[in-house]
């Protein structure tokens, strides 16, 4: 009877991302999770926070829809630049690019870093709930494969030697967003 529930509700993924919305939908559906797009442009609170940015555009998303929604908010943290980009990394990749990155990390030795997620669930007059995913790896010196984002310069420590772009469908394995979203799924289809 609960999972009857949850597919006459209506969940939104509020993105402008097509990317990311076809990752988000094939890594759903695997738990029988329907979403839809809610092409939504967001604005974005200023935090070092990945959690606060995304828990404020839950809020903002659902208040809009006044549906059940998820948003996703990610950042890449390097360790050598200080966790940069960290939460700025849609803006980065926006201006300097994986390029750009590549160029900040032409000397370092340490080329350790992390990729987070946070899956944010809002309901209407509730207060949002917060999903982690972390996949710890390392940068690459030169971009390999292609795809989006900072695929094709981050290698997951569970990936062999390849980039996230490198692994093409196998990413949704390993990826960062993968981990967040298993915990909103298993959250969401016991609810």
């Amino acid at each position: 009877m609960q999972a009857l529930k949850i597919s006459m509700t209506k969940l939104y993924f509020a993105t402008t991302n097509i990317n990311k919305f076809n990752e988000v939908k094939s890594i759903l559906s695997t738990y029988n999770i329907q979403i839809e797009m809610a092409k939504l442009d967001l604005q974005e609170i200023q935090s070092d926070d990945l959690s606060k940015i995304a828990y404020e555009k839950a809020k903002d998303a659902c208040k809009f829809l006044n549906s059940p929604v998820i948003v996703e908010d990610d950042g890449l943290f390097i360790d050598a630049l200080n966790g940069f980009p960290g939460p700025y990394s849609a803006f980065v990749l926006k201006t300097i690019a994986n390029k750009g990155i590549l160029q900040l990390m032409q000397d370092k030795e340490n080329r350790n870093a992390v990729f987070i997620s946070i899956i944010a669930y809002c309901e209407p007059n509730k207060d949002p709930l917060t999903f982690i995913g972390e996949v710890k790896g390392s940068i690459v010196s030169g971009e390999r494969g292609k795809v989006w984002g900072y695929d094709p310069i981050f290698v997951p420590n569970a990936a062999n030697g390849l980039t996230y772009a490198e692994l093409g469908s196998k990413k949704n394995e390993l990826s960062h967003r993968k981990l967040a979203l298993e915990q909103f799924a298993k959250w969401y289809t016991e609810k």
